[in-house]
Formats: structure tokens, C-alpha cells, sequence
């Protein structure tokens, strides 16, 4: 019969005890994903999206300053406390549309524990999937449905 030896018990001991560690620090992650910081980051990546989108559709010279986004979100799971990653974030995203008219939408998102998300908004408000530029051209809506990120730190 082979005994280990009190190093290979002592090495045993720490790669167990980092583990642990590691496990627990990133089950903490998900706790990161708070509702200040989702409504931090769509708030600016829309407002940029949507100057794109304008841009496109003839609309030059519109500001993200200008869209002045404000974000509410939640999460829909009770007991979330709008908090961690998951399927269920709803953001109502109002803003000024080039033409000094306010908007309202309500976006679904996805968002994961690294802090990124993915984000869909209401067709009739932002549009469908392909739009025609003013050159004639058929391209991707930027805000059918987007991508961003924030930091969980």
C-alpha cells in the first residue's frame, strides 16, 4: 500500500483551498450585474446606435447628447432584486428622436455574468431588422438589436 506523503497532503490541501476560492469568487460575479450599471450602459450604446441608425436613414448631425436617453430596468424574476445575469433585464428607454419628439420603447435583454448583454427593441418604434438608407441601399438597423457591455468591477 502507498501513503502520500505530508507534501502531497500539504499541495493536495492548497489546490483544494484554491479551488474553493476561485468558485466562490466567481459565484460573486453574478451579483455584479446590477441595475445602475445595465441602465448605465444601454442608456449611451443606444443613444450612439440610434445617431447611426439616423445618419443612415438622411438624418445627419443628430448627438447621442442630443437623444438624451433615460433608461429604467428591472429584472421580471421576483425575488431578483434587479440583480444577476439572466434572460428576464426589461429596459424602458425613453429619448428625443431627431425631431425633438420623445420616444419610448421597451427592450428585452439578455444579459450575462461578465457584464454584456444583448438588447432588442420594439418594431414599430425602432424599425425592422433591414432598413433602406437615403442612397437607396438595404443594411442592418443598428437598434433592431444590439450588443454591449459593462463593467462589473
Amino acid at each position: 500500500m502507498h501513503r502520500p506523503t505530508p507534501g502531497r497532503l500539504v499541495r493536495a490541501a492548497v489546490a483544494v483551498s484554491a479551488a474553493t476560492a476561485l468558485t466562490a469568487a466567481l459565484a460573486g460575479c453574478a451579483t455584479d450585474v446590477t441595475r445602475p450599471r445595465v441602465e448605465g450602459s444601454i442608456g449611451p450604446v443606444f443613444a450612439n446606435l440610434y445617431v447611426q441608425q439616423q445618419a443612415l436613414l438622411g438624418h445627419p448631425g443628430l448627438t447621442p447628447t442630443a437623444v438624451a436617453t433615460k433608461p429604467t430596468c428591472h429584472r421580471t424574476t421576483p425575488g431578483s432584486h434587479d440583480k444577476g445575469a439572466g434572460s428576464d433585464w426589461i429596459c424602458q428607454v425613453g429619448w428625443t428622436d431627431g425631431t425633438g419628439k420623445h420616444q419610448n420603447g421597451k427592450f428585452e435583454l439578455q444579459v450575462r455574468s461578465n457584464g454584456c448583454y444583448q438588447a432588442g427593441g420594439p418594431t414599430k418604434i425602432v424599425g425592422p431588422l433591414m432598413i433602406q438608407t437615403s442612397t437607396d441601399k438595404q443594411v442592418i438597423n443598428p437598434v433592431f438589436e444590439f450588443d454591449g457591455c459593462f463593467d462589473t468591477t
